[in-house]
């Protein structure tokens, strides 16, 4: 594709040879002539003045490497995304059945579906137009999906659930699975609570693989639109996920938990049971949460603190097996200038067990 072609369908202005051919995309160092890359981390900016790319797509303020032309935008990597779909499309799946899919007499797809081997569409379930479910999908029994929808291989979505449009399941996730809720009996064991409820999920979310979103015993889990969930997520029973907010891979919910929009979730952070967190708060890896959380905050650590007194903990414990040495140094300095034995503490009365000092914080 011409440069002025592509600059034209990103809707950027460009500067350089209008019928330059862009021919592939690529990382700013691994791009060769004939690729597009971008720029708009100042950490690679060394990488910038040697790549070899062809064509970079960079702020207006930035100062471009001899040679390439330039795409000028003011959010470089949202417009190298769009580049990608247009120069790297995903593949395309012509609408039919596989032979070997099971699909309900009572279920309704819609047009230009493609529905591969193995797959199986329950009773009273609607799918949407465009639809592409690939081999060993399995939909029960009165779900709901939207246009547009993308299954890869092996997902499921479990009975009564509900999916918006444009909803992208990568491998292995499970919308709708049994919530983790058991009664202790009086003798001992547990009484499994039935999940009545179901989940939903809004417009534009993508699930990444292996990640689970469970039913409630009544009521619904929530997932708002234009959430995206990485890989190996938990979302427990009866969760409310708002709008655009993001959750990084190994993220664990538990039940009843309520996130506010646009929020980040960082790799591996937990958080207990009926917490809920504000609009726009981040937590960074590994945060452990187990009280609520007000909008805008920015947490770090377990139990959770703010971001900055957790960097100022973190710092301290460096200096922690120097500050052991010095108490035990300065404790040993505290004996030795204090009277011992009977003859030094006559007439001296002392609640200190034997061989101790008062000060002495053994």
């Amino acid at each position: 594709m011409k440069l002025n072609e592509l600059a034209a369908k990103l809707e950027c202005p460009f500067e350089g040879d209008p019928n330059l051919e862009i021919t592939g995309i690529a990382g700013i160092k691994e791009a060769q002539s004939g690729d597009l890359t971008f720029f708009s981390d100042t950490r690679f900016r060394d990488a910038l003045q040697q790549t070899h790319a062809s064509a970079i797509i960079m702020a207006a303020s930035e100062t471009a490497p001899a040679g390439a032309a330039i795409l000028r935008s003011t959010t470089p990597y949202v417009h190298f995304a769009g580049a990608i779909t247009i120069l790297a499309p995903p593949p395309k799946y012509g609408p039919g059945i596989h032979p070997t899919a099971i699909i309900a007499s009572t279920a309704r797809i819609g047009a230009g579906a493609h529905i591969g081997p193995w797959c199986s569409v329950g009773d009273d379930t609607i799918i949407g137009a465009h639809a592409v479910l690939h081999s060993f999908v399995s939909i029960f029994s009165n779900a709901r999906i939207g246009d547009d929808f993308f299954a890869h291989s092996h997902v499921s979505v479990r009975e009564k659930c509900r999916l918006g449009n444009r909803v992208l399941l990568q491998n292995g996730v499970v919308v709708g699975a049994d919530g983790f809720a058991f009664a202790p009996r009086p003798g001992g064991g547990y009484e499994k609570l039935q999940p009545t409820g179901h989940v939903i999920i809004g417009d534009d979310v993508e699930i990444q693989a292996n990640s689970s979103i469970d039913r409630p015993t009544t009521g619904e889990t929530r997932v708002d639109s234009g959430c995206k969930i990485d890989s190996l997520v938990h979302i427990g029973h009866s969760c409310h996920i708002g709008e655009n907010t993001v959750l990084c891979a190994q993220v664990g919910l538990g039940g009843s938990v309520k996130i506010g929009k646009n929020c980040i979730l960082a790799g591996k952070v937990g958080v207990v049971d009926h917490v809920k967190i504000g609009d726009g708060s981040t937590l960074t890896a590994g945060t452990g949460l187990s009280s609520n959380a007000p909008a805008g905050s920015f947490l770090s650590g377990g139990p959770a603190v703010d971001n900055r007194q957790w960097r100022k903990n973190v710092k301290a414990w460096n200096y922690l097996p120097e500050l052991i040495k010095k108490v035990r140094k300065l404790r040993a300095d505290v004996d030795d200038l204090l009277p011992r034995g009977k003859d030094a503490n006559a007439g001296a009365p002392s609640e200190s067990a034997p061989g101790t000092t008062a000060l002495d914080p053994r």
